[in-house]
C-alpha cells in the first residue's frame, strides 16, 4: 500500500467544498495548538485542516453520511473508485450528467464515485439536495474539468489510513474528547449574515439559529474539560455574541459562492479559540 511518503502528489482536499478552508490556512496557522494528541473534525466537508495537520491519530465526522461514505471508500477502496471515475471522465457529457445525476449507486463504492463526478462538474462544486436528499444542482460550465486524479487519490487513502470516519451529529463529539491532548475544530454552515446570503442547507438537514446554539453549548463543555477548541463562522453579532467569552480573531476570506460575479469578493469571518 502506499504511504505518505512514497506518494508522489501530497495528499490535499480532493473535493470542491462550500466554505472550504485551503486559500485560509495561512491565517489559521498562527492558532493551531503547538501539540495535541488526537485530532477531531465533526463537520468534514473537504478536510482542508485535516489535509494540513496530517494527525497522527484522527476522528472525521458528518452529519452527511454520503460525504462519509465517499472518504471510507477513497481510503478503503481506492483502486476500485479510480476506475469508476476514469469511466465518468470517458464519458462526461451534459447528458450523460444529468443521467448519472437521475441515476443513484447501487453499491458504495458507486456512490462515491458519483459524488465525486458530480462534484467535479456540477456548477460552483456546490453540493445542495432537496427535501428527499437528491442532489440537486445542474451542470457546471467547465471545458474539461478534471474528474480523475490517480495519484492525489491514492495519497489521500495514505493519510485517511488510520483514521476513523463516521456519520454523525456534531455534538457526539462529546463522548469522545475529553483531555488538554485532544484538539477539536468546527467547521459548521456559517450562519447568514444577510437573507441573500442564506447558505445554511447543504443538504435537507437545515442548520438555524437553535443549532447554532447548541454547537456553541458544545464548544463550551468541550472547553470546560480542557479539550483544545476552535470554530470558524461568519463575522456577525450572533456569532460574536454567542462566543464573547472566547477569544475570537478576524480573518479575511473571498466569498465565491454568488450566482452574480459582483457579489463575490473580500469579507470576514471570525475564528475562535478555547485557548
Amino acid at each position: 500500500m502506499l504511504s505518505l511518503e512514497t506518494a508522489k502528489v501530497p495528499p490535499r482536499p480532493f473535493l470542491k467544498w462550500a466554505g472550504g478552508k485551503g486559500q485560509l490556512l495561512s491565517q489559521y496557522e498562527p492558532f493551531f495548538p503547538a501539540r495535541f494528541s488526537t485530532y477531531y473534525e465533526p463537520f468534514l466537508g473537504g478536510g482542508a485542516i485535516f489535509f494540513r495537520l496530517l494527525p497522527a491519530a484522527a476522528m472525521l465526522t458528518d452529519i452527511n453520511p454520503e460525504l462519509v461514505n465517499v472518504y471510507c471508500c477513497v481510503r478503503d477502496r481506492t483502486e476500485t473508485l479510480i476506475k469508476l471515475l476514469d469511466r465518468h471522465q470517458r464519458f462526461h457529457s451534459p447528458d450523460y450528467y444529468y443521467q448519472v445525476r437521475a441515476t443513484p449507486g447501487e453499491t458504495a463504492v458507486e456512490r462515491a464515485a458519483r459524488l465525486i463526478y458530480l462534484n467535479k462538474t456540477c456548477f460552483n462544486g456546490l453540493y445542495r439536495e432537496n427535501s428527499k436528499g437528491q442532489f440537486n444542482v445542474p451542470i457546471g460550465r467547465y471545458k474539461s474539468p478534471r474528474i480523475c486524479h490517480p495519484e492525489l487519490l491514492r495519497s489521500v487513502a495514505a493519510a485517511l489510513k488510520q483514521t476513523h470516519i463516521a456519520t454523525q451529529p456534531f455534538d457526539q463529539v462529546l463522548e469522545f474528547a475529553h483531555s488538554p491532548q485532544d484538539f477539536v475544530y468546527f467547521d459548521p454552515p456559517y450562519h447568514p449574515i444577510s437573507l441573500t446570503s442564506r447558505f445554511t442547507e447543504y443538504h435537507r438537514y437545515a442548520f438555524q439559529e437553535a443549532e447554532q446554539i447548541r454547537l456553541r453549548d458544545t464548544f463550551v463543555q468541550l472547553a470546560q474539560r480542557g479539550v483544545k477548541v476552535m470554530l470558524s463562522n461568519s463575522d456577525c453579532g450572533f456569532i460574536r455574541g454567542l462566543y464573547q467569552d472566547f477569544p475570537i480573531q478576524t480573518i479575511t476570506a473571498s466569498r465565491s459562492i454568488n450566482a452574480n460575479a459582483q457579489k463575490r469578493g473580500k469579507i470576514t469571518e471570525v475564528l475562535i479559540t478555547s485557548y
